[in-house]
């Protein structure tokens, strides 16, 4: 218990150097088949990952670009929006006041004072995404170098362990890999989908900004059941603000609820679960322990993290009921009742 508190008190310290370092590493496995391909086509190493780095963030920009002009306009419009909430929340203080006999200042104390509370939290998430975005730029560096030394770093995870134990560090290995790989680009393709279907629907309704929101919807989507709340939240607050009556949020709340319907049975399925099957009370505890970790980072690296872990411990004998805890295969018998029926037989 003790080495448990020294190491989670060890990674939140190491935070800022181990997020980015965390990342690359995905990203590497990720790159790591097109830069291979590269040096095959007798490219030298050094130009191989060079050129597999700026494609991919040439694919970065281009989305960037897509966007920026949905951005812009968000910017743009943001003090009128600003203008639009406040006087929704006048108007919902004079209907509360006139239904609960609740004065406004009451209430605007009880806002400031639930403001006040939750400042820290905001503030938390506001320091871990500028830090993110100010480190962001080692990432490139850490792919570069993890390319660059992947011989020795296989070597090293090979070595370290005794010469009996080969065989298993390399299906260890090759199913990691395959898993990242396939992960990473499971939710892409994933990400993809849910964002054309997030954004057609926000089209149909009418609302504004309706490709961010759509896109943005995508993205938080990658975080297991939170993150579809958040992502249903921001284009029905959107529709609140800019648009009157509510017939806009119904159905934005229902075309929502079919896309999360279709992601969960058919394309989350089809695309991603097939390589990390972690059953979902896992899920849920390991992104916000990521949360409360690394913050906003660490809730997207939490499942990648625990699907390696998950690969490691259905390797090692020792290590295998972990590995059925972290797993999505309920047994239907508790080994409770196998036991006591075996007692039963001898004792008959």
């Amino acid at each position: 218990m003790f080495g448990l508190i020294l190491a989670c008190y060890i990674l939140n310290q190491l935070g800022d150097i181990l997020v980015p370092f965390c990342f690359a590493g995905l990203f590497a496995v990720l790159l790591n088949p097109l830069c291979t391909r590269l040096e095959m086509l007798r490219l030298p190493r050094i130009a191989a990952i060079l050129l597999t780095i700026l494609i991919a963030i040439a694919i970065v920009v281009a989305i960037f670009y897509f966007l920026s002009s949905q951005i812009i306009s968000f910017t743009a419009s943001f003090p009128a929006l600003k203008d639009k909430f406040g006087q929704m929340m006048t108007q919902l203080e004079g209907w509360v006041y006139n239904h609960f006999g609740i004065a406004t200042q009451k209430q605007v104390q009880f806002i400031r004072d639930t403001m006040s509370n939750s400042r820290a939290l905001v503030g938390r998430t506001v320091n871990t995404v500028i830090g993110t975005l100010s480190i962001i730029f080692l990432i490139p560096v850490y792919v570069f170098m993890m390319l660059f030394y992947k011989t020795l770093i296989l070597n090293f995870l090979y070595e370290v362990f005794s010469e009996e134990h080969s065989q298993q560090v390399a299906e260890i290995l090759k199913e990691t890999k395959s898993a990242i790989q396939s992960y990473i680009v499971g939710l892409l393709v994933e990400m993809i989908i849910v964002a054309v279907l997030n954004s057609l629907a926000l089209i149909i309704l009418d609302v504004r900004y309706a490709v961010l929101l759509g896109v943005i919807g995508a993205i938080l989507n990658i975080l297991p059941y939170i993150g579809g709340i958040i992502a249903i939240a921001l284009p029905v607050l959107m529709a609140t603000v800019t648009k009157d009556g509510f017939s806009t949020q119904i159905g934005i709340l229902v075309a929502y609820l079919i896309i999360q319907f279709i992601d969960n049975n058919f394309i989350y399925p089809r695309f991603v679960s097939f390589r990390v099957q972690i059953n979902a009370l896992i899920s849920i505890v390991i992104v916000l322990m990521g949360n409360g970790l690394w913050g906003v980072s660490g809730m997207f690296l939490s499942v990648p993290f625990i699907a390696v872990l998950k690969i490691i411990f259905d390797r090692v004998d020792e290590l295998k009921p972990w590995g059925k805890l972290l797993g999505d295969q309920v047994p239907t018998r508790h080994m409770g009742q196998i036991w006591r029926r075996r007692r039963q037989k001898k004792l008959d």
